[in-house]
C-alpha cells in the first residue's frame, strides 16, 4: 500500500482490498481521503467516505461554509431540532404582530 503526500490517496490492491473491506471503511470513516484499488497494476476504482463523495457531489456554497463558521463561533452548531423548534415558537410568540 503506498501513499500519496498530499492528497490523503492510498493506492491498495483489489484482493487486499477484498480480504480487508470492514477495515478499509473504518478507516475511510475515520480519515478523510481516498483508496485507489488496482487490479493487475491498473486503477480500476476509487473508494470514498460518504462525506467526500457528497462534498465532489454537492459542493458548499460558500455562504454555506460562512454559515456554519458562524454557527461554531456561537455554539449554535450543537442545538437539537427540538431545540431550534422552541427558540422559533419563542421568537414567534414574542414578535409584535402587526
Amino acid at each position: 500500500m503506498t501513499s500519496g503526500e498530499n492528497n490523503r490517496t492510498t493506492v491498495i490492491s483489489a484482493l487486499r482490498a477484498r480480504s480487508n473491506f470492514g477495515k478499509l471503511l473504518r478507516r475511510l470513516e475515520e480519515e478523510q481521503g481516498s483508496l485507489i484499488i488496482e487490479k493487475r497494476g491498473a486503477p480500476k476504482a476509487v473508494l470514498l467516505s460518504i462525506r467526500d463523495y457528497v462534498k465532489l457531489a454537492a459542493p458548499e456554497p460558500e455562504v454555506l461554509r460562512v454559515i456554519g463558521e458562524e454557527s461554531k463561533r456561537k455554539g449554535t452548531n450543537h442545538l437539537t431540532t427540538r431545540q431550534i423548534d422552541r427558540i422559533i415558537k419563542k421568537y414567534r410568540a414574542e414578535k409584535p404582530k402587526r
